[in-house]
């Protein structure tokens, strides 16, 4: 008995310490965030800004296109840590704020690591090309560039480079994964319908074929070339460097030391990071012996504007238009992630979620236009019908424009085509328009894997048409091929409609084939290659609204809920994440057809372009 109560007792005690510690937890970050809240709108806030400052960009984490109002997503909740993630829009507003405020002398740009897409990037480079335009200086240095961060790096008025660094530059490549190997092992049949033909509609192939088909390569031959031109094209641009003299050092991998990034003139020195902080010091005024005053792009987000605060101390704070003051708006509505029916989840663009947003847009009458921000490769067919409804609902009363983030392909493209105006980035991927279905047939595998067997009664001819037990019919094959022939001929007319062409034309530049924005802008896909920022002004300029307030939607959820949530799943994935990120992505493609229902409008599953 007494080992009973010692037990229960330390069980209680546990219960009670943990709790004691998560309301510990919960409080400190709560009063964080109330600080944090009260900083944006302190005066006081803005003195940390000195004199002489340099703005330090890394991009070690992502600059995503929405960041979360969740006072608890800015803890890493496996180490305690605070995340650095920052908004597009706010990054952005970041840069044109430093461009006119007097205390910052330049942009520090440290590319030792760059962890953001490639649209995203171009929109930040077109900031930083408008900050460049004020005289201020902006440099970069790190030990390695690949080329990626070297393409950031091409902006820089002098690129350093670590004299015992590296710099790659060897042009582009891309490969897919292929199951069809495994599914015959595992004796699983992948009953594959797409669109007659919708040869182009590669999402499919890595479970019909062991390497791709000619019309992928051909399409994917198209897509790394076009990212390539673009990349040559901007670092010629800007380093004064030919086209062709860039391409012939990539062909004979004449860059294999810092010296030879010297000698053809693809980095301006070789110098240590010290030797590179003692030039911001003169750059910035600074003496030698006194500290560099760097500034974080999260950081200065953050601060007032200095012109604001200028007119604040000219004027009366009272006579100040506070944002929430502003009766008219502008509505960005967030569509991000593979499209499914049902709610939003972070990954997942809920039908009912989106739908539901741009209602609520629609129906206020102080939102004078929606931006609809764009990032998804697409899901099912029908989920994008939902939503592209509410579009033409929206389009209907206020001006409806729509903006593409670093993907909006085959659903992403469905729900963009009606808008009245749509901006791409150079390097967004969109296009395939196209649908498939898919259904297993593991009969085999159950059968002779497992040596389980399967039989059961009906009541008509067809009632199993979707088992996945036993291989389809002639007549059901058949007959699924009409709904997604049907399907895929809706797509093409939304299309048609919404881009004022013909059907015969959009099929022609469809079939699943995909496009980057600059050729979809050649084709009629997209009207104009633009950033977010440019939509947020076109949409501003139609709505009739001098500088309206900026109201985002969908809703973010509850912030305690999501807590709770990202405490418990956090941990069990941290190690996951880490280890095996590859290994993650080949896992996630099997795990999105568990969760496909219907007929699919999607992109080629995964590619990665290094």
């Amino acid at each position: 008995m007494k080992q009973f109560f010692k037990f229960t007792f330390a069980a209680m005690l546990g219960y009670i310490i943990a709790g004691f510690v998560l309301i510990v937890i919960f409080f400190s970050f709560l009063f964080s965030a109330i600080s944090d809240a009260e900083d944006m709108f302190n005066d006081k806030k803005d003195t940390s800004v000195k004199e002489n400052s340099i703005l330090h960009l890394t991009f070690g984490v992502p600059i995503v296109d929405r960041a979360t109002n969740n006072p608890f997503e800015e803890i890493n909740f496996n180490t305690f840590e605070p995340k650095k993630e920052i908004s597009l829009a706010d990054a952005v507003k970041a840069l044109r704020n430093a461009k006119d405020d007097t205390r910052i002398k330049g942009i520090y740009l440290d590319l030792s690591e760059v962890n953001v897409n490639m649209a995203n990037m171009e929109e930040v480079k077109v900031a930083l090309d408008d900050f460049k335009s004020s005289g201020k200086f902006i440099y970069s240095y790190s030990e390695f560039y690949n080329q990626f961060s070297y393409y950031v790096a091409s902006i820089s008025d002098s690129i350093f480079l670590n004299p015992y660094g590296d710099l790659e530059f060897k042009g582009l490549r891309t490969e897919l994964a292929f199951f069809k190997g495994t599914l015959e092992k595992l004796e699983v049949d992948m009953q594959v319908i797409r669109g007659s033909n919708n040869k182009f509609k590669s999402a499919v192939e890595p479970f019909m074929y062991d390497k791709m088909s000619s019309a992928n390569k051909e399409q994917m031959t198209l897509i790394i070339n076009s990212f390539w031109d673009y990349l040559v094209g901007t670092v010629s641009e800007s380093r004064g460097i030919s086209k062709d003299e860039l391409n012939k050092i990539a062909d004979e991998l004449l860059i294999n030391s810092p010296e030879d990034a010297v000698k053809y003139k693809l980095v301006d020195a070789a110098l240590y990071q010290d030797e590179v902080i003692s030039i911001l010091k003169s750059k910035s005024g600074i003496d030698e012996d006194d500290d560099l005053n760097l500034v974080s792009l999260k950081k200065y987000s953050k601060v007032k504007p200095k012109l604001a605060l200028d007119e604040e101390k000219d004027g009366d704070k009272k006579d100040v238009e506070k944002p929430w003051e502003k009766k008219d708006k502008l509505a960005i509505i967030y569509a991000s992630g593979e499209i499914r029916s049902g709610k939003s989840t972070p990954e997942v663009m809920g039908s009912e979620t989106i739908a539901e947003a741009i209602k609520e847009a629609r129906e206020d009458s102080t939102v004078k236009a929606i931006v609809f921000r764009v990032n998804s490769p697409g899901g099912s067919a029908l989920a994008s019908e939902v939503i592209w409804r509410e579009t033409q609902l929206a389009k209907a009363e206020k001006p409806f424009i729509v903006s593409m983030g670093r993907v909006a392909a085959s659903g992403g493209y469905y729900i963009s085509c009606g808008a009245d105006k749509i901006y791409a980035d150079a390097s967004t991927i969109t296009g395939s328009i196209g649908v498939f279905g898919l259904i297993p047939n593991m009969q085999k595998m159950f059968n002779n894997k497992l040596g389980v067997t399967f039989d059961g009664v009906k009541t008509n001819d067809n009632a199993d048409i979707m088992s996945v037990t036993q291989p389809l019919t002639d007549y059901q094959y058949s007959y699924i091929q009409k709904s997604v022939d049907r399907i895929y001929n809706t797509f093409t007319q939304r299309v048609a409609d919404g881009r004022s062409t013909t059907q015969a034309f959009v099929d022609s530049i469809g079939q699943g084939r995909v496009w980057t924005g600059n050729k979809a802008l050649e084709i009629g896909l997209v009207d104009e290659i633009g950033t977010l920022e440019d939509a947020v002004a076109y949409a501003t300029e139609v709505s009739g609204v001098e500088d309206p307030r900026i109201k985002n939607y969908p809703k973010q959820e509850d912030p305690f809920k999501k807590f709770l949530e990202d405490f418990s799943m956090n941990a069990k994935m941290y190690f996951v994440d880490e280890s095996f990120k590859q290994e993650l992505e080949l896992y996630k493609q099997v795990t999105r057809i568990k969760g496909m229902k219907g007929v699919q409008a999607f992109m080629p599953y995964y590619f990665e372009i290094n």
